[in-house]
């Protein structure tokens, strides 16, 4: 399944910006300009400022590794910019990536294809402190924001009153709007999916265990708060399920280079109790990221990861893609 680079390039990896996720954009983005010099390529690291663009162009990489994290690095409008440069990109292109990172679209994509996710609504943040929007227990997240960023389980101990207090922690503080779903109880779990020159490739299943609360920003990110099983100790059924979903939002979303779709799944009703929570365009690749750890367990190693990612974005700027695809 190898996909290496056959000449050496000057990849311009950006990185950084201004979202939530800055920090984790820069561990990732340094990750891989370390194994993009270890293996001889040429590299201009660029932390995402206003003068993004000025940059890049003065840099004229042939390539763009985008190791941004959230928003503008992931919703299209980095994407768009790399289009009207022509410069060839990493991970999804515009229209990807801004169905991908709004999860309402996300549904009204995948869920008329028979892709199973949680039912729900948008509701304004002020109508929290007047009445439920559903009945506890439910989750609150922010409608476009990635890694967990702003999520809430409510649930009748929670501490936040009922209804919610005005002065109570939470997303509803942050955000005018959150998506309201019903929390489903069960296993944490999640699959990527990477391109190569036969297509793309679901690498398995891991199982995110976590001594208490949910898989949020925290758990992703502090070394020892979660452990993930892989392969998951899951029935061989909701493996096959969980991969074939993940290919599905890939293949449906139009995603490029790699994706990471995360599930819940209520052990106690089978089949019909795996949904899936969302896709990630462009997955962490720090050292607790999941897509590098799922990747090495199949026998690819950090670098030359980094390196299919790179070989898929030019692979599909030679074809002229535009839309969901890259530059």
């Amino acid at each position: 399944m190898s996909d290496i680079l056959d000449r050496k390039l000057h990849v311009a990896v950006l990185m950084g910006g201004w979202a939530n996720e800055r920090p984790v954009s820069l561990m990732s983005g340094e990750g891989v300009a370390k194994a993009l010099e270890e293996r001889g390529h040429e590299v201009t690291r660029i932390d995402m400022d206003r003068q993004v663009a000025a940059r890049i162009a003065e840099a004229a990489p042939d390539v763009v590794f985008n190791a941004l994290h959230g928003v503008p690095g992931e919703d299209g409008t980095v994407q768009g910019m790399l289009d009207l440069m022509g410069v060839p990109y990493t991970h999804s292109g515009l229209a990807t990536s801004v169905i991908a990172i709004d999860k309402e679209l996300t549904k009204q994509a995948l869920v008329p294809h028979g892709v199973p996710m949680p039912g729900g609504r948008i509701v304004k943040s002020a109508e929290l402190y007047e009445r439920d929007p559903m009945q506890r227990p439910y989750v609150l997240k922010p409608v476009n924001e990635g890694s967990s960023v702003g999520v809430a389980i409510v649930t009748e101990d929670s501490n936040v009153g009922n209804p919610i207090m005005r002065d109570a922690e939470g997303p509803w503080q942050k955000f005018d709007q959150l998506l309201a779903e019903p929390f489903i109880r069960g296993h944490e779990l999640t699959a990527a999916v990477i391109d190569t020159a036969e297509g793309p490739k679901a690498l398995g299943v891991t199982e995110l265990i976590i001594e208490s609360g949910f898989y949020d920003f925290e758990h992703k990110y502090t070394d020892g708060v979660t452990t993930h099983v892989y392969p998951a100790e899951i029935p061989e059924e909701i493996e096959r399920l969980c991969c074939k979903y993940a290919l599905e939002a890939h293949r449906l979303l139009g995603c490029k280079g790699t994706s990471r779709t995360d599930f819940r799944w209520d052990d106690e009703r089978g089949e019909d109790g795996l949904f899936v929570l969302e896709t990630n365009t462009q997955p962490g690749m720090t050292p607790l990221s999941l897509v590098p750890e799922q990747a090495k367990h199949n026998g690819i190693e950090y670098g030359e990861l980094v390196e299919m990612i790179v070989a898929a974005a030019l692979r599909d700027h030679g074809a002229g893609s535009g839309g969901k695809g890259n530059g």
